[in-house]
């Protein structure tokens, strides 16, 4: 499958720095960080496959989603980046230190490990699908009609980002049947080829009441990541960077320094 081209805001200059977002987000979310970290880094927030305005594709692989990567690093001549990833976008970044990792110097991995987890996302996907978006024309109208399928109001709203609304109703930015399709990959454990490592600094930031990176998946990331790093946001789950910014961003500055 080839690589297609990811839309991405820029910011700042310097070393760069290019954010992955997770599953059902969009560079949108990492704004406001984007611009304080374009202080120091040039810094490329991306929007991937299938998600908010970048193109949609019939195939949504880890490997997919890091060869899209690599090809925008390509295009742009791109060299020691720094990748800072969010779930989704965690796996997919060390997808791409695994398999191809001439252009990174580092990666910040925040919530994930390269481990299996149950599914938690379909039933939204299915949420999302029920749907009638030709009945639904405001997000107050929206939010009502999903508020017994998803009745958490944050995780709600997250989704409803996703929603564009126009005369004919309303349409998600999401390639939701591609991303229900690829969900057993999603949830499942990256798996490097011929025992492969990337021997550059990785430093993974978890929120302290988040199950994604327990000390049971630390000797799975050391096999694959050697010299890593474990920072804790106390006051943190699996959005860190949002439930706990202040105590995220001493975190992330301690990471992007080392």
């Amino acid at each position: 499958m080839s690589a297609i081209p990811l839309v991405y805001d820029e910011f700042g200059a310097g070393p760069p720095l290019i954010i992955l977002h997770g599953l059902f987000g969009s560079a949108r979310n990492w704004q406001n960080y984007a611009k304080t970290l374009a202080e120091r880094h040039h810094v490329i927030a991306v929007d991937l496959r299938n998600h908010a305005r970048s193109p949609h594709a019939p195939t949504h692989t880890y490997s997919d989603l890091a060869e899209d990567v690599a090809a925008l690093l390509e295009s742009l001549d791109l060299s020691d980046v720094t990748l800072l990833g969010h779930s989704m976008g965690g796996k997919a970044a060390m997808t791409l230190a695994l398999a191809s990792p001439a252009r990174l110097a580092k990666l910040v991995i925040v919530d994930i490990a390269p481990v299996a987890y149950d599914d938690h996302h379909t039933s939204l996907i299915d949420a999302m699908l029920a749907m009638p978006l030709a009945e639904v024309h405001r997000r107050q109208d929206a939010e009502r009609w999903l508020e017994s399928l998803v009745p958490d109001p944050t995780i709600r709203l997250f989704l409803l980002q996703n929603l564009q609304f126009g005369a004919g109703g309303s349409q998600w930015r999401l390639n939701l049947p591609v991303l229900r399709a690829a969900m057993p990959e999603l949830i499942g454990a990256i798996t490097p080829a011929g025992g492969a490592q990337f021997t550059k600094p990785v430093h993974f930031i978890r929120g302290a009441r988040s199950d994604r990176i327990v000390d049971s998946t630390l000797p799975i990331i050391a096999s694959y990541f050697p010299l890593y790093a474990v920072h804790t946001v106390a006051n943190g789950g699996h959005w860190p960077h949002s439930e706990a910014p202040t105590e995220f961003r001493v975190h992330l500055a301690t990471a992007l320094d080392h």
